[in-house]
């Protein structure tokens, strides 16, 4: 397993010039990456479900940062239209995305389904990002080091995905179908991968994830589980800002590796940037183009070289 040896948030370059589109940008980690990106003078593009939220944190940041360059815009990853919305708007904000970067995610939800009919955990976490990352491509083509960088988890390993059944409803695990949606997170960004370098693209896909962190994903969960979660999890968790790192070097270093995933490494040693092979399903060739082709099919979004204006 290679690393990138004692690299931190701290380490960032100078981002003048760069912008970026990070989801889920008003919370947790996606609040921590903004920040630092921020702070490093890119512009970042808060894509957020709760405006009223985002302007808040939007605020906060500007006290401690004045100069920082942050836009908030709304983007519901659950509704299709909200996705195909954010993108029509966001032409009038930029010229171009130098990096997108797919953090915002729900876990550990009760069963619902999205307005297209899909599980939410699914929905959100893998179909909205693939329907605003494939309709951003050609503005990221023309970026600056243009890259995706799609957050996924170790979870992934226990995820099992049933094409047929995106609705869940022949059965529904929430815990379940958390994994289920990372599992669609790493088969897309390894495919987007294919699919980009076959293209002779610019454009570089890349997975991450952050570890065991101090996040507010287990929100959702009933009060007692919540408790529960908290404290026998809460030792292992890192603060947000090493759990940041693999995601602020994935969207900034030009010779982070694609075809890994890209995380802060082991429990209890010092975070850094560590590039581990994707393993079991992961590496399932045919049911990554299968996921492929029913994502397009149910947000009638394909790869296109036409360019958005």
């Amino acid at each position: 397993m290679h690393r990138a040896p004692g690299w931190t948030a701290a380490d960032l370059t100078d981002q003048s010039g760069r912008t970026f589109v990070v989801t889920g940008a008003s919370s947790g980690l996606g609040t921590a990456i903004t920040r630092h990106l921020a702070a490093r003078g890119g512009r970042v593009v808060m894509a957020v479900r709760d405006t009223a939220k985002g302007a808040r944190v939007r605020a906060g940041l500007l006290d401690a940062h004045p100069r920082a360059d942050l836009v908030v815009r709304r983007l519901d990853l659950l509704d299709l239209d909200s996705v195909h919305a954010f993108v029509e708007g966001l032409d009038r904000d930029v010229d171009t995305v130098d990096a997108l970067v797919n953090n915002a995610g729900i876990g550990t939800v009760p069963r619902r389904l999205s307005p297209q009919g899909v599980e939410s955990q699914f929905a959100t976490n893998h179909l909205g990002h693939f329907a605003l990352t494939v309709r951003l491509l050609p503005v990221l083509t023309v970026g600056r080091n243009p890259v995706v960088v799609t957050v996924s988890s170790g979870l992934y390993r226990l995820g099992r995905l049933d094409l047929t059944d995106l609705a869940a409803e022949r059965r529904y695990s929430a815990t379940g179908a958390y994994a289920t949606s990372k599992l669609a997170n790493v088969l897309f960004g390894l495919e987007l991968d294919r699919r980009l370098r076959a293209a002779g693209s610019p454009v570089r896909s890349l997975l991450t994830h952050p570890g065991m962190t101090r996040t507010d994903l287990s929100r959702d969960l009933p009060p007692l589980a919540r408790r529960i979660e908290t404290v026998l999890a809460g030792p292992l968790r890192r603060p947000l800002d090493e759990a940041a790192a693999p995601m602020l070097f994935a969207a900034t270093v030009p010779t982070a590796p694609t075809g890994r995933h890209i995380g802060p490494g082991r429990r209890f040693r010092r975070a850094e940037p560590t590039f581990a092979p994707l393993r079991g399903r992961a590496t399932d060739r045919r049911l990554a183009t299968d996921l492929w082709a029913r994502s397009e099919e149910i947000t009638g979004v394909r790869l296109t070289p036409t360019p958005l204006r």
